[in-house]
């Protein structure tokens, strides 16, 4: 790299990030390795790593005790050196999350919110979530370099929600425009399943995959795509919205759950749980019905399946949680529709699987800006 030419400030900022690149992902790193790692000369590193311990990017690991003779020195890359923010804005709950540069959660906040809450109660609801994590993380809204917000519906490339069936007057709104009332650094916005199907890829048990598709299951069913190890979001931000055809018959199929007559009397939210537990002791009107259930998450699935022939389908959401209840009736459903069964595996990232892929995707800005004319980043004291 230091051999490519052109100009030498951007040349120099190239071995930079190189170099941040390979130490945010390996242990400490003697100059030797990574010059090995970079390509660049041992001399050339050593001054990139001057350069990035002086800006506190990077810091000088101590010795191991007890070692003998001089050891080489060692060098790490500093994930507190700034810290970005995940938001998860769903039907019941916010969740927000502030990370070091590694996606490691510092400190969350969590705040309970009404489905049939208007607009303004439930961005009062995020504002209470983020100052709540803010503050136990104790920092300020301008210690935030970048901002990512999850939410149910469909989000245009803009940050505004498009459309949603399950909140009354959610469409319309401009979340990136709210976020950036209150922070200085870049807001990006997306769909919760995209979020969570980043997160997988990043964090959980699609990480050794390229092309997957994600479902979240529940009683709001979404779904996202991996293509070649990227998040896809579409020409509009739209992808992976199959639901939205009523031909999958995905707007309505948790019915087969909430009809069941054991558990009609209960809240929504509660039959579905009921209905899996009961299938997994053998209720045969539960196992009928998680098995309707299945059949019905297959037609979109597959659907999905046959256009990108992924290695991985990820089962997440809140029904995930019922294992191989659905899984088995899912795979057995899906099977006959497909060219190639690919293999399904469930989530284990629990309920913060959405705010983990808003706080990696921004990371990803942050990493963006790196390269800047502007060198936004690169300028850490």
């Amino acid at each position: 790299m230091e051999n490519s030419g052109g100009d030498l400030q951007r040349l120099r900022r190239l071995n930079s990030l190189a170099s941040l690149r390979e130490l945010r992902a390996a242990a400490p790193l003697t100059l030797a390795e990574l010059a090995r790692r970079t390509g660049l000369s041992r001399a050339s590193a050593g001054e990139v790593v001057g350069d990035l311990v002086a800006r506190g990017w990077v810091a000088e690991v101590p010795p191991v005790q007890g070692a003998m003779g001089r050891p080489a020195r060692r060098y790490r890359f500093r994930s507190d050196a700034g810290h970005v923010l995940g938001v998860d804005i769903g039907v019941h709950k916010v969740l927000a999350a502030v990370t070091d540069l590694t996606g490691q959660i510092v400190a969350g906040g969590r705040t309970s919110v009404s489905p049939d809450v208007p607009r303004e109660g439930r961005l009062a609801a995020v504002d209470r979530a983020v100052t709540a994590c803010l503050s136990m993380a104790d920092l300020s809204p301008a210690d935030v370099w970048a901002v990512t917000a999850g939410t149910v519906g469909v989000v245009d490339l803009g940050g505004r929600v498009a459309r949603v069936h399950s909140l009354p007057d959610w469409a319309g709104v401009d979340l990136a425009a709210h976020f950036r009332e209150r922070f200085g650094a870049p807001v990006r916005v997306a769909n919760d399943s995209k979020l969570a199907a980043l997160a997988e890829q990043r964090l959980g048990v699609a990480r050794d995959a390229r092309d997957v598709v994600y479902l979240q299951v529940g009683r709001r069913p979404g779904a996202a795509l991996i293509i070649d190890g990227r998040l896809h979001h579409g020409f509009g931000g739209a992808s992976g919205e199959v639901g939205l055809l009523e031909a999958a018959r995905w707007l309505r199929m948790a019915e087969h759950l909430e009809r069941h007559p054991r558990f009609a009397e209960a809240p929504p939210e509660q039959a579905a749980g009921a209905v899996f537990a009961a299938a997994w002791q053998g209720d045969a009107a539960a196992v009928e019905a998680v098995a309707r259930y299945a059949a019905d998450l297959a037609v979109g699935t597959a659907a999905m399946v046959l256009t990108l022939d992924p290695e991985l389908i990820v089962l997440g959401g809140g029904f995930s949680r019922a294992g191989d209840v659905l899984l088995e009736p899912l795979r057995r459903a899906l099977e006959p529709l497909c060219l190639r069964m690919p293999e399904i595996r469930l989530s284990e990232l629990g309920e913060n699987c959405v705010v983990l892929g808003a706080a990696c995707l921004a990371v990803d800005e942050v990493n963006r800006l790196l390269l800047s004319p502007d060198d936004p980043f690169l300028k850490l004291s």
